[in-house]
């Protein structure tokens, strides 16, 4: 392989940044071994890859013409497609960059946009365990590259589309040139935790937060609780608010625990109650089996306008409650009417979506 010169250098990775945009990011940054040194496990390229020396990250959009409509009740598929796309299309994008870094004679690993982490998760569901990590974490390549600062949520937000966005990777071993994170003072993020309001599972603290350091620069979140509240939720096991006025997309009216020590057992009690009900259509496939996007509610709300975040919150209040039909066909109703549409249930049924161990 050519020595690295910085000339050669300076070329390829503005154009691995092209590259990306050009196949449909809308955003591209490259961190390095030395950006990111300092960081949590998830920011250690290594683990991936041990000659690896940097990271090219990019970010793509979700449609946000999408968005309202899936708030308010009246469209699960079209959004849940266009974030299943997207995601391949941000895995693809990794693994075509990968190949044309292996051209030029060097290592390169393309990352999972999602769905993939250091530990198994079939084993991690039998442990008493509370966290999953990826091999490598996009946000933080994404917040100390520059592609978006970190919103309250800890997803990455961005004065482009918000936080509804998907990141994709690939580490190499090429010594790219880094970019530079965003001024924080650019940070839209105003901490109006609207993105806490629309999560039934209170995944995320309301007053604590947490610090990274990445490449002697320090990046602040809220801190997330117990993976399995999210699991629970995302995952369409529960989804159901605490007011009992609106719901995820998901149909099920079992209880979101308070305690984060009792959500894994929930988690698995709740996955028996899904094998009864009937088989997602759409969504992505996992370990787990076969999944639907009901919620993603965090990941969708966050707008660079607030007007825009605080409109997106009432219309998932006002949006009712999800309830199944047998032919697994799904429809937003009122909560009174979604109570006595269960009841009518024969228990049999009923059963997969509510606890009725006292009746």
């Amino acid at each position: 392989m050519e020595e690295q010169t910085e000339l050669n250098m300076e070329y390829l990775s503005k154009t691995l940044q092209e590259m990306a945009l050009t196949l449909g990011a809308f955003k591209a940054g490259i961190a390095t071994t030395e950006t990111l040194a300092g960081g949590p496990p998830s920011a250690d390229l290594t683990y991936v890859l041990p000659e690896a020396k940097s990271a090219v990250v990019f970010a793509i959009a979700f449609d946000q013409n999408l968005i309202e409509s899936y708030f308010r009740k009246e469209d699960h598929k079209s959004m849940e497609t266009n974030k299943v796309r997207s995601t391949t299309l941000a895995n693809g994008i990794a693994l075509e960059m990968a190949a044309f870094l292996e051209d030029f004679g060097f290592k390169a690993v393309p990352l999972n946009a999602n769905f993939v982490y250091r530990e198994k998760v079939m084993e991690f569901m039998k442990e008493q365990k509370s966290e999953l990590h990826p091999p490598v974490s996009h946000r933080y390549l994404a917040v100390r590259s520059g592609i978006g600062h970190f919103g309250y949520s800890g997803h990455i937000i961005t004065k482009e589309n918000g936080s509804a966005i998907v990141l994709g990777s690939v580490v190499t071993d090429a010594e790219l040139i880094p970019t530079e994170p965003l001024p924080e003072e650019e940070n839209y993020c105003d901490g109006c935790k609207i993105c806490l309001a629309a999560c039934s599972s209170g995944y995320v603290d309301p007053l604590e937060k947490v610090t990274v350091t990445l490449g002697g620069k320090e990046f602040s979140y809220g801190k997330r609780k117990n993976f399995f509240r999210c699991g629970l939720v995302c995952g369409g096991l529960a989804g159901l608010s605490s007011s009992g006025k609106w719901s995820t997309w998901s149909p099920t009216r079992f209880d979101i625990p308070e305690k984060d020590e009792d959500f894994r057992a929930a988690m698995i009690e709740n996955q028996q109650a899904q094998c009864g009900r009937p088989e997602a259509k759409g969504g992505f496939f996992s370990a787990g089996g076969r999944m639907e996007y009901t919620c993603s509610n965090c990941n969708l709300i966050c707008h660079p306008d607030k007007e825009i975040r605080k409109a997106r919150l009432k219309m998932l209040r006002k949006s009712g409650v999800v309830i199944e039909e047998p032919d697994g066909t799904r429809r937003a109703v009122s909560p009174e009417e979604a109570k006595e549409y269960l009841k009518s249930m024969p228990l049999e049924r009923r059963k997969f979506y509510e606890d009725v161990s006292e009746e």
